[in-house]
């Protein structure tokens, strides 16, 4: 997607009609830098501030509006000074920011072994450092864009895991209901269906059914909804299941949207919903536990806390369900996601999660990917969150809208190609005689 420069310093030749690049020009001397991280071919076009261009015709176009661009990629190289670059205007994409990652990836992937030797990651820092002089562009980086996280703090206090969490999830209940379907569910839907009509609206219902079914729900039963987001599951769980619910969250912002919903729709004494760290939670047992996309919060070293905190809370013979993001290689979020969406975030091998979970002193009984669900969910959120731009820049201003369409895009495109996964893992606290009260053939 193309941005609209309007800052009053713009440079009109960004907006001429492209000159064929010099061995000189700005364009040029950047594609010589960079082009062999892609074996020698830009996968992308290339468009400088001095209006020079390099690379395909054919392809999404790169463009260089401001030098300061170039002195954050020399202070960090790599996804995290592209994105600060991106979200500031500093860069920007002509053409289909989708497309244009896709070609990056798909031209890193062709690499032998899929990355950059180390002779040419050296030898692109030597040059680009070498560029970076002789455009007269070095010096004190630019400050951190404004929408950056900064916490404070040791990793996973209380304190900091909750700043962490205002930081993402308290933008504004009007921002998140505006991308979001009518249930609030900001996790990976289940789409049972392919036709037309089928939206990502049914598929957070039916995500929901599965969870409550997959638990073995039932009237009067007591369950807790561990990091319950806006309530989508809690509601669920108490007004189609009959459920007696308790969510925790950590967000104001959210507590305060549930409370609503609770008192429209007459829920008062059947979900309370508590504005509460999960390390916290003291009137075990349930009969039930969810944790739907919060584990990924907890951090590595907590995260045995997290689940000896569920073994403790329910009741023998209870069920536990956590669905959770995955990712195979580089665990942790990534530069990007950790800078300006979830802060301190953690992912790992699904296999991993599992054998953490049953450490704990749970019996794992299903393990059920999702991974292409998130891939037609998220594309979902990008299509109302692209078809509501103009709004979303006048809640957020144009550098979080910014943000917000670097994570989707990018959020997409890693679960479509497997970098990440998404993951149902579903056990059981067995009774001391090793009684699971699982039904002997699945029922969901």
């Amino acid at each position: 997607m193309t941005m609209t420069d309007d800052r009053p310093d713009a440079d009109a030749s960004l907006t001429a009609a492209p000159r064929p690049a010099r061995p000189d020009a700005v364009a040029a001397r950047v594609a010589a830098v960079v082009s062999p991280l892609f074996g020698g071919r830009l996968p992308v076009r290339l468009k400088a501030w001095d209006g020079s261009v390099e690379g395909p015709t054919d392809a999404p176009t790169v463009v260089l509006r401001d030098p300061a661009a170039l002195r954050r990629l020399v202070r960090h190289p790599g996804e995290l000074g592209l994105a600060q670059a991106y979200v500031t205007g500093e860069l920007d994409v002509e053409g289909d920011l989708l497309d244009g990652f896709r070609r990056v990836w798909s031209r890193a992937r062709s690499l032998s072994g899929g990355r950059p030797s180390a002779a040419i990651l050296a030898s692109v820092a030597r040059t680009g450092i070498k560029l970076a002089l002789d455009l007269g562009v070095v010096g004190l980086p630019p400050e951190p864009p404004v929408s950056q996280a900064r916490l404070r703090g040791r990793l996973h206090t209380k304190s900091r895991d909750r700043s962490a969490i205002e930081h993402h999830y308290n933008l504004s209940n009007d921002f998140y209901a505006l991308i979001l379907d009518p249930h609030m569910a900001y996790s990976c839907g289940y789409w049972t269906s392919t036709g037309p009509g089928y939206t990502v609206e049914d598929a957070q219902r039916d995500k929901l059914d599965l969870v409550c079914r997959k638990l073995g729900i039932e009237p009067g039963g007591r369950h807790l909804d561990i990091g319950c987001g806006w309530g989508s599951l809690s509601l669920h769980a108490a007004e189609q299941f009959g459920a007696h619910v308790v969510g925790v969250t950590i967000s104001s912002e959210q507590k305060a949207f549930i409370d609503e919903r609770i008192r429209e729709r007459g829920l008062q004494g059947q979900v309370e919903i508590r504005l509460q760290d999960y390390r916290e939670v003291p009137d075990g047992p349930f009969d039930t536990v969810s944790s739907i996309e919060m584990g990924e919060h907890v951090g590595q070293r907590n995260y045995p806390t997290f689940t000896r905190q569920i073994e403790r809370l329910l009741r023998p013979g209870g069920r536990a369900l956590i669905q959770q993001m995955s990712r195979t290689s580089r665990p942790g979020g990534g530069p990007f996601i950790e800078a300006f969406i979830a802060p301190d975030m953690h992912m790992r091998p699904v296999g991993e999660t599992v054998g953490l979970v049953e450490q704990a002193g749970l019996e794992v009984r299903d393990v059920h990917a999702l991974r292409e669900h998130y891939v037609w969910t998220v594309n979902a959120w990008y299509d109302t969150f692209e078809a509501n731009w103009d709004r979303v820049v006048e809640m957020v201003g144009e550098e979080v809208a910014r943000v917000w369409r670097l994570y989707l895009v990018g959020g997409a495109l890693a679960f479509e190609e497997g970098r990440m996964g998404v993951d149902q893992i579903l056990a059981v606290k067995p009774t001391s005689d090793g009684l699971s009260s699982m039904p002997p053939v699945r029922t969901w």
